[in-house]
C-alpha cells in the first residue's frame, strides 16, 4: 500500500489531526458536491458528520477498493443502506468513545430541566412572570436506563452524584456491569411501572424500532418522564403524542420521528414536552474526541492491526 494508490477521505483538514500516519494520501471531503479525488483510490472513508444520509452514501458505489468505513456517530443505521455497494470484507466502525460524554451530559440536562420546570420558567421570564413554588428534584427518583452500552453507562456515571433512589439498567441481554446487574429487554414490563424517569439510549435496530410504543408507554407510571437521546424511531410518535396530550406522561426529546421535526407537527406544541434538535453529540466535546479516534484508527490500519469499534464486516 503506497501513498500514490491509497487515499483516506476525511471530513476534517488533515493538518488539524495530530498523529496521522504518513502511509496515505489524505483527501478532505465533508459532503461537498465535488469529490476531492477519484473515489476508486479510497481505502479508508471517514464519513461526514451531521450530513444527510444521501450525502454520506453518495461516494460508496464508486469505492471498489474500500476497506474501512469509519462513522463519526454512535449509531450506524444511516450507513447500512449503502453497504450493498461494497465488496465483501469491508469493516464498518462506529464512533464509540466520541459521544458518550456529550450525549450523557444532554440526557442529564433534559432530565433536570424537565423535572425542575425550566422550560416554563424560561417562558415566564419572557413574560416577566415570576413562577415560584416547589418543583421536582432528581434526588430520590427511580431511573431506568434502556440501552446500556457506552452511552448508557456514561449516563449512569453522571446520575450517581444526584442521590437517585434507584438506577436500573436494561440492555439487549442480561449481564453484570461494574455498577450492578443489567436486565434484558424482556424484563421491561416489570421494570417500567417502577420508574419515575425512563431514559432511552439504545441503538436503532429492527428490535428497538418502535420499542417505546403504546404497550411500553402504557406500563410507565402516571407522571413519569420519558427522555430520548437515542434515535427518534425508537419511540412511536403517535403513541407518545396520545400520552402527552392526555397529560399522563412527560417527555424530553433530543430525537424525534420524523426528524427534523417539520413546522406544524403536533409534537411542537404538545403539553409537557421539551424538545432539542438532535444535539446530543454536536458539542465542543465532539471534535477533539473524533480526531483522536481517527488518528488512532488510521495508525492501527497502517500497521496492519485490526481497527477498533468494528460493528460489522460486509459479506
Amino acid at each position: 500500500m503506497t501513498a500514490t494508490t491509497a487515499d483516506v477521505w476525511l471530513p476534517f483538514p488533515p493538518g488539524e489531526i495530530d498523529g496521522l500516519p504518513d502511509s496515505f494520501s489524505y483527501r478532505q471531503w465533508d459532503g461537498e458536491e465535488e469529490f476531492p479525488a477519484d473515489p476508486a483510490a479510497c481505502v479508508f472513508y471517514v464519513t461526514p458528520y451531521m450530513k444527510s444520509q444521501e450525502v454520506t452514501l453518495r461516494p460508496l458505489p464508486a469505492m471498489p477498493g474500500l476497506r474501512v468505513v469509519q462513522t463519526l456517530t454512535a449509531g450506524i443505521d444511516h450507513v447500512l443502506p449503502g453497504l450493498g455497494h461494497l465488496r465483501p470484507g469491508v469493516r464498518l466502525c462506529n464512533a464509540r468513545g466520541v459521544h458518550e460524554a456529550s450525549t450523557a451530559e444532554l440526557a442529564l440536562t433534559l432530565t433536570l430541566a424537565s423535572l425542575r420546570g425550566i422550560p416554563g420558567m424560561v417562558r415566564g421570564q419572557d413574560r416577566e412572570d415570576w413562577r415560584g413554588g416547589f418543583y421536582e428534584a432528581l434526588a430520590d427518583k427511580s431511573v431506568l436506563i434502556v440501552g446500556y452500552g457506552a452511552i448508557g453507562a456514561a449516563i449512569e456515571d453522571r446520575l450517581l452524584p444526584f442521590e437517585c433512589g434507584r438506577i436500573t439498567r436494561v440492555a439487549r441481554s442480561a449481564r453484570t456491569a461494574p455498577h450492578g446487574p443489567v436486565h434484558a429487554l424482556g424484563d421491561l414490563p416489570v421494570l417500567l411501572p417502577e420508574a419515575d424517569v425512563v431514559i432511552l439510549s439504545t441503538p436503532l435496530t429492527e428490535d428497538t424500532r418502535g420499542l417505546a410504543g403504546a404497550a411500553f408507554l402504557g406500563r410507565m407510571k402516571d407522571g413519569a418522564l420519558l427522555v430520548n437521546v437515542s434515535r427518534g424511531p425508537v419511540a412511536d410518535t403517535k403513541s407518545l403524542l396520545a400520552e402527552l396530550e392526555s397529560g399522563r406522561l412527560r417527555a424530553a426529546l433530543d430525537v424525534t420521528d420524523p426528524e427534523p421535526l417539520p413546522p406544524g407537527h403536533p409534537l411542537w406544541h404538545a403539553p409537557n414536552v421539551l424538545i432539542t434538535p438532535h444535539v446530543g453529540g454536536s458539542s465542543s466535546a465532539f471534535e477533539p474526541r473524533a480526531k483522536r479516534l481517527v488518528a488512532r484508527q488510521l495508525t492501527r490500519f497502517a500497521a496492519g492491526e485490526p481497527v477498533e469499534n468494528t460493528v460489522l464486516i460486509t459479506d
